[in-house]
Formats: structure tokens, sequence, C-alpha cells
């Protein structure tokens, strides 16, 4: 314990009282899939609004495991997501206004529906792959429910046609309380339900390529019982919660994040499949598989500070299917090296291979290194040895022996790549999106296993590798490709943010990045959501906490383009929901930073923010961070050890601090630097 009272302790919180504080609440009926309440195990995903032109209200039924299987027709129709159908419970009299709670600590949505011949009660909730529902009626309301199934075809068929030579997958078979479909390349998805009094239970099943699903679908739901699944259901989520907490005096962005914690454990399971744009919830999309060149990263970071490495489903979507990313570049490559394009299957199986760098339109080469840096950051969170040596230890040298085919040493004697597409700018030689990227994948290598048969390649290509390309206005795209048009991503930027390769350690390289994200900012038309959680978090790094919240408040800004939806959900034409989780990640970055081996303790509050707290929030090196902040001024934190790393904390406490054990005994320490 740092600070100024070492016997400091946290009294314990009502958890069902505080989090009630943040729920979401409904009064009135909401009319579309950004407006509506959502309920999800990982798997089955459900989100509730009004059915389109009807007296109705729709519940989505959506499985992230259901997809199609042929490659050849490429991420948007072959390896897409498919949809499964919905739910609609139809009530007798018109509907007249909703009162309902999407109950956080619960994770159950309550409340009623009012008619104009009574009321229904409703409570609803997804556990083990099955949505549960009890409903009952007053005065002369009645409970009917419908299961519509929906057309196993693309959700990108209402904007393209689907490519030459591809047959739509088969009708599907139905039966009593059950719905099958079978596709053309094999497995099938099944969907079964019924109604037990005032219990409703449906269940989706999907298998490749058997067709088990129809039978477990059917014993799934014939054994499934409300009462031994709310009891499942609510101790999971229960605990889930009090793994970490975080208090901030901004009571709309704390409801916020409480809602991002409940959504992503609603989206995702580290045994589940790796998070497609829409999560669970498919809906009409343009984007209708995973994608690697920042939604799956941005997905994916909120995991580790909030404590929550049970969701981290890209470390185990990589260790899992390590060949298919072998398989991904071509076969003269396939020996040493590994990649991943842009859009892919949740097994990251596309049907094409990764470009090349120099050929002509090449694709983004360092999709696959941005992932692993994800997984990266769950072993420096946990130091899980496992999980560096085997999981990321094999693909980052595959990813690093990638570029190294085709980096050439020029006249100036520096290593160059030739042209790479910086995601979603164009294409440029030297690209700074690639650049940092090696160099991260390098560094990290070398501190792995400086004893490798490559380490002394991987010394000399950082020893030679060319400068990141930079001109008056900051970093450029790269070599001879200035940042000159409105961007919504920060793909030449990831030097500064998320690698943390260029710090505000001197005066030189504060105003190169400052400069850099003014400007990138400064060029408007095309910027999005996450350009202003992203800009937020940079400005964090820089330990600027009232430009941070600037940039995030833009993302809840009405009049900015492209904002934060009604029900925390975002939208760029069709559903995305990376960035609302980056903008939690945004309030972890001015609240704690761990990079670079030194825990920093409120390094980027905002003057607003003027008390702050965390608890059980996790750093890197596997510490637990405890901390208090009143008046504008930290009280005191408390750092504990999980793995026995060397432990520097920047505490941010004026005046002299005292350091001690929970229980006051005196701990040896010494000072570092200032602070």
């Amino acid at each position: 314990v740092i600070g100024t009272s070492s016997t400091a302790e946290a009294a314990e919180l009502d958890w069902a009282k505080f989090l009630g504080q943040q729920d979401l609440v409904w009064k009135r009926l909401p009319t579309d899939w950004w407006q509506g309440p959502f309920l999800g195990d990982g798997l089955l995903g459900s989100m509730v609004y009004k059915e389109p032109g009807k007296n109705q209200i729709r519940f989505t039924t959506q499985h992230s495991m259901v997809q199609d299987y042929r490659p050849e027709f490429g991420s948007a129709c072959g390896v897409c997501r498919l949809p499964v159908g919905h739910l609609t419970l139809e009530p007798a009299g018109t509907i007249s206004k909703v009162d309902w709670r999407l109950d956080l600590y619960n994770a159950e949505l309550t409340g009623t529906v009012t008619t104009s011949k009574g009321t229904l009660t409703l409570k609803a909730f997804v556990h083990d792959q099955t949505f549960v529902a009890n409903v009952t009626a007053t005065s002369g309301e009645t409970v009917k429910w419908t299961f519509h199934e929906e057309k196993a075809i693309s959700p990108k068929s209402a904007s393209e046609s689907a490519p030459s030579g591809y047959v739509e997958n088969p009708a599907p078979v139905k039966k009593t309380n059950q719905v099958t479909q079978d596709l053309v390349a094999g497995g099938q998805t099944s969907t079964a339900y019924r109604k037990s009094g005032n219990s409703f239970y449906l269940t989706v099943a999907h298998t490749h390529p058997d067709g088990a699903a129809e039978a477990q679908a059917l014993a799934r739901v014939t054994k499934a019982d409300e009462a031994t699944l709310r009891t499942a259901h609510r101790t999971w989520w229960n605990a889930y919660f009090r793994k970490s907490f975080l208090s901030i005096p901004d009571q709309r962005l704390q409801s916020f994040h409480w809602a991002q914690l409940y959504k992503i454990a609603a989206g995702t399971r580290a045994d589940a499949p790796v998070m497609a744009t829409c999560g669970p919830w498919l809906e009409k999309t343009g984007w209708p598989a995973v994608w690697w060149n920042l939604n799956v990263q941005l997905e994916y970071w909120l995991i580790h500070g909030s404590n929550h490495l049970e969701l981290d489903a890209i470390s185990t979507t990589l260790r899992d299917n390590t060949d298919n990313l072998i398989k991904n570049v071509r076969p003269e490559y396939q020996s040493d090296s590994a990649g991943v394009g842009r859009s892919t299957d949740r097994r990251t199986i596309k049907g094409s291979y990764v470009q090349r760098p120099g050929d002509s339109g090449s694709g983004e080469v360092g999709n696959l290194a941005w992932t692993l840096h994800n997984a990266w950051l769950s072993y420096r969170h946990t130091m899980d040895d496992d999980l560096l040596r085997n999981t990321i230890f094999p693909l980052l040298r595959r990813t690093t022996n990638y570029y190294l085919h085709f980096l050439k040493k020029t006249d100036d004697g520096k290593l160059h790549l030739p042209q790479t597409l910086s995601p979603e700018y164009g294409l440029a030689p030297d690209a700074n999106y690639d650049l940092a990227l090696l160099r991260w994948s390098l560094q990290t290598l070398l501190q792995t296993e400086p004893d490798d048969p490559l380490a002394s390649k991987w010394q000399q290509t950082l020893k030679d590798l060319t400068p990141y390309p930079v001109d008056k206005n900051g970093f450029m795209i790269g070599a001879g490709v200035p940042y000159a048009k409105s961007h919504r991503h920060y793909s030449h930027l990831l030097m500064v943010y998320p690698l943390y390769l260029v710090t505000p350690d001197t005066d030189a390289n504060r105003t190169l990045i400052e400069k850099s994200v003014r400007y990138w900012h400064s060029l408007t038309g095309a910027h999005r959501g996450y350009s202003y959680t992203g800009a937020a978090s940079m400005f964090a790094v820089l330990g600027n906490g009232n430009e941070a919240l600037n940039y995030l408040m833009k993302f809840f800004d009405t009049s900015t383009t492209y904002p934060v939806t009604e029900n925390t959900m975002y939208k760029e034409g069709s559903p995305v929901v990376e960035t609302p989780l980056s903008a939690s990640q945004s309030i972890h970055d001015m609240l704690c930073q761990s990079w670079g081996g030194v825990i920093r303790v409120f390094p980027a509050v905002p003057d607003k923010w003027a008390d702050a707290a965390l608890d059980n929030f996790l750093t890197q090196g596997a510490f637990l961070l405890s901390a208090v902040r009143r008046g504008g001024k930290t009280l005191w934190a408390k750092v504990t050890s999980q793995q026995g790393q060397p432990c520097a904390v920047k505490h941010g406490i004026s005046g002299d601090i005292e350091v001690s054990t929970p229980a006051g005994a005196p701990v040896s320490w010494h000072a570092t630097a200032d602070g």
C-alpha cells in the first residue's frame, strides 16, 4: 500500500445496488436493433425491438458459430456468418408503452409491456446457448410466441449479388417446434423451442461437417429448466462483475463503461468464436465476417485492465487455428511464415492468400502481427508462459519471417519494405503500419528468446530497419506518401498507440506525437467513432486528460458523424461492435497505464474527474492495482503481485509517501526516478 494512509480499506460494495444505478432503461418500445436491449452468452445472441410494421416484439436469435463453409466465394458470401431467425412475442392488444430494465448484475431483461387489453410482465436471459423467457399476462392479454426462420444466405445479399457459380443453401426443414437448416458445404444449424407454463425456451445448435445439430438442439431444449438455468446464469454473472471495479464522477460515462463490460461478456468467451463485426447479434451488414485490420483488436482491449481474461477468444482462436494461418500464405512461404487477410471466418479462413509486399494492389501484411499484440497483452497481464511459448512466439516468428522475405537493403544502408496497404488509406512503400508492427515483433522475439537461431538476424534487422517516414506534419502513411486526406483509421500511428514504441519520454517525441495526432484530426470528413476513441487514448499517452476527454466525448456527441447509438452499440451503416468497447479502453487509459514496465496510477485524469477509484485493475506484469483519488489528488494505491515480477509504480502522490504491507509492516523500496 502506497500513500498517506497505510490502513485504508475499501468497504464491501453492494454490487446489486451499485450496478442497478448503471442499468439501461427503456420507457418506449425500441424500433430497431441499435435502440433495443441485448442478451447473449458469447454464442447465442438476442436483440429486442419492435417487429417492423407489426404490433409485435422481435427477439432475434442469432449464433456466433453459424456460418457457411465455401471459401472459394470469399468472406462476404462463402464463409460469412449466416442468419438463424427471430422470435416474435405477439400480444392481443395494441402496444402502448414498455417499462424495461436491462439488469446488468444479473444479465437479465425485466419489465412490462402495456397494451390496450392488459399487461405482459417479462423476464428474459440467455445461458448455455438457450434463450429463456418468462412472460405472464394480466386482464385480457395473452402470451403468444412464434419462431421465424431466416434464409441461410449472406447478410450482404441485400446489397450485393452472389458470385458466379454460387448455389443457395437448401430450404430449411420444419418439424413441430424445430427448424433444421442443412448446408451445401455440409453441416447444419438447428433451432429447437418449447413452451412450458409461462416459460419459453429456445436453443440453437450448429455443427460442421457432420449433421448432429438437430439432435443437439432437441436434447438441450428438452432438458432446459428455468430455475436451474437462472441459478447458473446469475452465479456466473455476479462473480464476473466482482472481479474488478471502476468509478468516475461522470455518471453517463460510468454507466456506459459498465454496459460495455456487460456487452463484451455477452458477446464473447475464451471458448467461443472470436467476435465478428456484429458480435453474436447478426443483423443486415456489409461486413458479415471477422475483420482483422482493426475490428478484432479494438474489440478485446477492454478485457485486460478489467481483469477478464476468461473472455480472450483471440488467443484461443490463434492457438486453435495455427494450421489455417500458415495456409493463408502462398505455398512457397508456408515452411516458415503465416498471416491473415483483412477478413475471414471464425477459423481465420477466407479462400485467398495473404498478398505479398510489392504485389500490384498488395494487401495488408501486418494484420496477424497486430492480432498477436493483443495475445501478447494477455500474456503480459497474466505472465502465462504457456501462452507466450506455445501460441504467441511460434506465430510471431512466422509473421516476422514473412516480412523478412521482402526486406531489401538499398544504397542508404537501410532495410526497406516494398509497397503494402496501410489500412485503410492506400499503398505505400515503408508503410508506417508495417514498420511499427515489424519493430514491435522483432523486439518481442528477442525479449522472448534471445538465443533463438534467428536472433542475430532479428538484431541486425532492427539495427538496419529504415526509420519511420516523417514530414512537417508528423508521421506519414509511408515513404513518399504523406497523410493528405481525411482518414478514419490510425494505422500510420500504431507506433504511438497501442504499441508504445514512440513515447513522450523526450521533448522531441512528445512534440512529434502531439503534432501527428492533431494533424490526423485536422483533415476532416472521414473520421468515425474509433477515430475519436483512438485520439483519446493517444492524448492519454501524453498525460493530457483534458484533451483525452474532449476527444472521447466526440463519440457521445449526436452532432458528430457516427456517434454511439442509444443502446451503446455503434453503426457505420452496418452494425460494428468494436468502437464502444474501445471507448471503455480510452477510459482505462486515463486511469491506469502499464506499458514500458511501469504502472502509472491515474496518469491522465481530466480536471472534471476530481474523484476516481479502481479496485483489482489488472496491469502488465500481472499486478492488481487498487487506488483512490479525491479532490484531484491520489490518496493511496495498493499493488498486489500475482507472479513476482519487478514492480515499478509511478504513483502520482505529491509529498512524502509511506510504503507498507496492507497490515502496516514497512516495505523496502527506493525511488527509481521522479515520482
